[in-house]
């Protein structure tokens, strides 16, 4: 049966790939993975499927981080559950860094040894006044660079979120995954829309890096 190409394009839009379950007529290795994380202070289960569709399960018991790990795999393009049961009568700091221990070891895992992947990735995402930048390297070595300082409320939702945890998360996510990532604010004032347009960059600038676009691994070291 002749391979409709356009149908694809279609689905996913002029200059993306279709997800990378099938390249140039030849299967890969399903990238999917499962893991839980038990301490004293979070009980967590994560599930990512990189090739997905972007349906999300995301119950953290803080409203505002669970919308933005949503938007993650949203425009991730990745299937992504992921509960916990954290000491939020404490703080939310520990179920929010550890949500990001646990997701980057995931993703680490279903990515596998990433032979094919793009790797690079970068890109601007506006949300009204708010546009963030994220450039995002599959390297390997972890680092992340994160110049977001917003200037407006600093608590958001109910239970309360402190957004400067976001950048906790994002840094137990580059730690655990490998990833180098820079995110930087270029311009806004409403903290939420600062927050979430981060977010969303992020999850495009990964969607891009993780497309499968060859068969070689893009690194000369031969290891990623």
């Amino acid at each position: 049966m002749e391979h409709d190409e356009s149908s694809e394009r279609g689905l996913w839009g002029a200059g993306w790939a279709a997800p990378c379950a099938i390249l140039d007529g030849v299967s890969q290795t399903p990238r999917t993975a499962t893991a839980d994380r038990v301490t004293k202070e979070t009980t967590i289960s994560v599930s990512v499927d990189v090739d997905g569709d972007g349906t999300t399960d995301c119950r953290t018991g803080l409203p505002f981080f669970d919308h933005m790990l949503d938007q993650l795999g949203r425009h991730g393009g990745m299937d992504l559950t992921l509960h916990a049961d954290g000491d939020l009568q404490i703080d939310s700091h520990h179920t929010v860094e550890d949500s990001g221990i646990i997701l980057g070891e995931v993703l680490r895992q279903a990515l596998g040894d990433k032979r094919g992947v793009r790797r690079f990735a970068s890109i601007r995402v506006p949300l009204d006044e708010a546009v963030v930048e994220a450039v995002l390297d599959l390297s390997g070595r972890p680092y992340l660079h994160y110049d977001i300082d917003p200037p407006g409320e600093k608590i958001l939702g109910d239970p309360p979120f402190d957004p400067q945890l976001m950048e906790e998360f994002w840094r137990a996510f580059v730690m655990s995954s490998g990833i180098t990532l820079h995110l930087t604010l270029v311009r806004g004032r409403n903290t939420h829309h600062i927050i979430e347009a981060s977010v969303k960059a992020a999850a495009r600038a990964l969607r891009d890096a993780v497309r499968v676009e060859g068969t070689t691994l893009p690194s000369t070291k031969g290891t990623l």
